[in-house]
């Protein structure tokens, strides 16, 4: 092959003896037979292994966590029982108050039947009247018990049991009160004889004939409402005074015992908390948002609509701007390599040379590109050919797919090599 100018440095020849092994390990090859490409041994891509150990302190402090999660929820006491039930001896049960009441004699019990009509005179509290449904607080209240003691009814419930009582302005500040040291701030025997207790929550205003204890914002803890003859419905507006980590403050005990041992049976309604709540009685969380508060936020809408407006008037057309700094390639290039000496990635930047040599001659060949790289067999049959027999395809195959150099002077023999076939595969 002739050429103008100096001559090209010659391609390294492959193995001398064809069919040789390159290596000790290499299986031999026929005569005339294209070695397979060696695998790149500097490759960054990740491998099962690498990553196996990677993840694997991951996913042994998962499989901890995942097993401490199911042993907690086997080792959880799951016979937890909801607030203010009288069977429980935790903070929020009323256990406490249940054995005061049968220590002064009363008869107490449970019931699952809200509708259930009394055998006598009797007190049936209800704790969470709320759940009940429309025909069963229609039955409730056909029921006639001697003494009623709702919990933090609605406005739905109040309607069907107790028509004379009304919650506060609802949506307001002064419907609610957080439970405090409250004076009885009326004439209700009961209220009198305990004086202060922890009475707060909910709170609701008596009707002409009732009578509102324990006052708090214009309203009332606690309401008595005659119900006919030597009936009356108590109406609390929470029961945490009842609750066996507070009965023994203020005057709570006693109130307690007043309220619920007037009769000599008292009946504790225990909700099925399995059931959802009557549609009707549902509440969302817009329920619970002050009517005022959606004015504030229509006002702080039409303010941030008229802010942005102002911000984009004053910010103007876009305007574009030169770059502060231009850095040339030959710098990218040399700091680039500079990195690649450093960390000694020899095979590293030989497999970056060899790509590259790769890329640019494969359009030139007509060997097209497969998963971002030409067939190795078709490249290097083309190469030959192009070449006119000065060198073979097995020369090409391992200047191009051969081991990684060993140090900085073979780096610069390899590079000139593939030099040297670009050169001579453009201008043949």
């Amino acid at each position: 092959m002739t050429g103008t100018g100096t001559p090209a440095p010659a391609i390294p020849d492959a193995p001398p003896a064809p069919g040789a092994p390159d290596r000790p390990d290499a299986p031999p090859t026929a005569p005339g037979e294209v070695p397979a490409p060696e695998a790149a041994r500097t490759s960054l891509a990740p491998t099962g292994r690498g990553l196996w150990r990677r993840a694997r302190w991951y996913l042994l402090a998962t499989v901890l966590l995942l097993l401490a999660g199911l042993l907690l929820a086997g080792l959880q006491n799951n016979s937890r029982y909801p607030a203010l039930d009288p069977r429980s001896t935790d903070p929020d049960g009323t256990h406490a108050v249940v054995r005061l009441l049968e220590r002064q004699g009363l008869t107490v019990g449970t019931t699952t039947d809200a509708t259930a009509r009394p055998a006598g005179p009797d007190t049936f509290v209800v704790p969470d009247p709320d759940r009940l449904s429309a025909g069963q607080l229609r039955a409730l209240a056909a029921a006639h018990h001697s003494r009623l003691v709702l919990f933090s009814p609605s406005g739905e419930t109040l309607a069907a049991l107790a028509p004379a009582v009304r919650q506060a302005a609802q949506g307001d500040s002064t419907d609610y009160a957080a439970p405090r040291s409250t004076p009885a701030g009326c004439a209700l025997p009961d209220a009198v004889r305990a004086g202060t207790a922890g009475l707060g929550e909910l709170l609701y205003l008596p009707g002409p004939h009732g009578t509102g204890c324990y006052p708090r914002h214009s309203a009332y803890a606690l309401v008595r409402e005659p119900a006919g003859t030597g009936a009356d419905i108590i109406v609390l507006g929470g029961g945490t005074f009842l609750t066996n980590d507070r009965i023994d403050e203020d005057g709570n005990a006693s109130l307690a015992l007043g309220l619920l041992g007037s009769q000599p049976r008292l009946t504790w309604y225990l909700p099925d908390y399995s059931t959802t709540v009557p549609e009707s009685q549902q509440k969302s969380i817009a329920d619970f948002i002050p009517a005022g508060w959606y004015w504030a936020g229509l006002q702080l809408a039409v303010a941030a609509l008229l802010a942005a407006a102002w911000r984009a008037r004053r910010l103007g057309p876009v305007v574009s701007e030169n770059l502060p700094v231009v850095v040339r390639a030959a710098e990218t290039t040399e700091g680039r390599a500079r990195l690649y000496r450093r960390a000694k990635a020899r095979g590293r930047a030989a497999e970056a040379l060899r790509l590259a040599a790769l890329h640019r001659l494969a359009p030139v060949l007509g060997v097209p590109l497969v998963h971002g790289a030409p067939d190795p067999v078709a490249f290097c049959a083309a190469a030959a050919d192009r070449l006119a027999g000065d060198r073979t395809a097995a020369a090409v195959q391992f200047l191009l797919y051969g081991p990684p150099p060993t140090d900085d002077t073979a780096l610069l023999r390899l590079a000139d090599d593939l030099d040297a076939l670009e050169r001579q595969v453009r201008q043949p």
